[in-house]
């Protein structure tokens, strides 16, 4: 069931007025480059990508109940690995069966699944020509004892291409002391990714505990994960997964004191960017070559707003001129019919033309 401008009303409560109507007076869309159902022609038809290349996106951007509008929805579940499968597929245990996820994607109308080696490897023949595949090439395996916060490869970019996936996910921790491995092996594969032809989407992720300060966290801030886009963007990530900042100030923050930290400009804070969650979110856009990437937020844990929260997230994203949601948690975490229902709603946002870009 399509979710009416009321109901987003509704879930969007006390801040209803505020995100819908909010016109954005730092970086003007017009300035941006948005997502359109010619969005492959226009931003890569200029590009170094070859045809191919071209055609896994646009096969990619075709799939689902968003399929022509430019705007993309993708199911995201590696948190077998990341997060152990127990803590992830606790709250419903089908979900250890990767048939599970891949049929979740399918009738939630997403675009694509993303998943590990094994997840869409133990259903590849059955799905890969059902939905579009995206592998997840790189993990924290968080098992080792203490814990260590470290993405290592779990398999090659051609394993990926044999199993007919239209695109590959990496994650780079930027901040992090392995950032550099990191960045050059996420290079690397994204490399041989565009040779076969496959689209590649970068979890452009903050991580050091340097970035939290007198009991602030910036992790999220508009600042720190915008320029982890651009540093995205510039290993020629085609697609931006990003956390919605939630504030800023980091590089501010960082440089208190007789401590020295990166580069900043007050313009960033005063001109590019204000306090209003739209207004940060345009900031990660502007990084990612002004939307020639797309930026794709994620929805967040789960919890009991999960609703609510991903709608905002949605309405948040695209009114800031992104490409869509990736949301896993909060679809999977919960019986199968509730899970497509969540989805939709995150659909339904962008398929609802008078939800407008700030």
């Amino acid at each position: 069931m399509a979710l009416a401008k009321k109901s987003i009303e509704e879930l969007l409560g006390e801040e209803a007025e505020d995100l819908l109507t909010h016109k954005c007076e730092t970086i003007p869309k017009e300035k941006l480059h948005l997502p359109s159902p010619t969005y492959v022609d226009d931003m890569l038809g200029g590009s170094d990508r070859n045809p191919r290349v071209m055609r896994s996106l646009q096969t990619l951007l075709d799939n689902g109940r968003l399929g022509g509008t430019g705007y993309l929805s993708i199911l995201p579940v590696d948190q077998g690995v990341e997060h152990s499968g127990g803590a992830s597929f606790a709250p419903n245990p089908d979900y250890f069966d990767p048939e599970k996820i891949v049929k979740l994607a399918i009738e939630g109308g997403c675009n694509g699944v993303a998943s590990t080696f094994g997840v869409l490897g133990s259903v590849a023949r059955k799905y890969a020509h059902k939905i579009p595949f995206i592998v997840k090439i790189n993990h924290n395996e968080l098992m080792t004892y203490p814990n260590e916060y470290n993405q290592i490869m779990f398999g090659s970019v051609e394993r990926a291409f044999d199993m007919g996936a239209v695109a590959v996910g990496a994650t780079i921790y930027f901040g992090s002391q392995e950032s550099s491995r990191q960045i050059q092996e996420v290079a690397k594969a994204f490399e041989r990714a565009h040779e076969l032809g496959m689209a590649t989407i970068l979890w452009c992720y903050t991580r050091n505990s340097a970035f939290k300060v007198d009991g602030e966290d910036y992790h999220a801030a508009a600042d720190l994960t915008g320029q982890a886009n651009h540093l995205g963007v510039t290993i020629q990530a085609d697609i931006i997964k990003q956390k919605q900042p939630t504030t800023n100030g980091g590089y501010k923050a960082l440089n208190m004191g007789d401590s020295s930290y990166g580069k900043l400009d007050e313009d960033i804070y005063d001109k590019l960017s204000s306090d209003h969650p739209i207004d940060l979110t345009r900031y990660q856009v502007a990084n990612d070559y002004m939307g020639r990437a797309g930026l794709i937020n994620s929805g967040g844990s789960s919890g009991e707003n999960d609703f609510a929260q991903a709608v905002r997230t949605a309405v948040i994203n695209k009114r800031a001129g992104g490409m869509g949601l990736i949301s896993g948690r909060k679809a999977f975490q919960r019986p199968m019919e509730e899970g497509i229902q969540l989805l939709n709603f995150i659909q339904d946002v962008y398929l609802d033309d008078n939800i407008t870009v700030a």
